[in-house]
């Protein structure tokens, strides 16, 4: 059987979907990203990525966060095998928006300078 389902509410009065916790603890947003050559391997809700500076990026949502209170992890690596680091969200200062998220990739070798790393993987959970 094919088809299309189109609904605007779906009521239910028991178990997970009665309460917020089954789409509110998801992911809104997540990409594979190299940052050497600034490539979008794979995405969800990201419309653009822009490269600040060495390991300092900012995403673009292509729908926006509900509010301002969610969070952005992630993890890099210098190759699959080897030199790893992590990333750290609204580095510099920045306040978060419900558009935008900016982010930095760190060594974590190397006294946790930004630096741009080939697999970026950063993913985006919130209301």
């Amino acid at each position: 059987m094919a088809g299309t389902l189109v609904a605007n509410q779906i009521n239910t009065d028991t178990g997970l979907f009665s309460t917020n916790n089954a789409y509110l603890g998801i992911a809104k947003a997540w990409l594979n990203y190299n940052g050497s050559t600034q490539t979008v391997n794979g995405s969800f809700n990201v419309s653009s990525v822009t490269r600040n500076g060495s390991g300092d990026y900012t995403i673009t949502f292509t729908n926006a966060m509900a509010n301002i209170y969610y969070v952005v992890s992630g993890s890099c690596q210098q190759t699959i095998t080897g030199n790893y680091g992590f990333v750290l969200d609204f580095p510099f200062n920045q306040a978060p928006t419900t558009t935008t998220a900016r982010f930095c990739t760190s060594n974590a070798g190397s006294g946790a300078t930004t630096q741009d790393f080939p697999y970026v993987s950063v993913v985006v959970h919130g209301a």
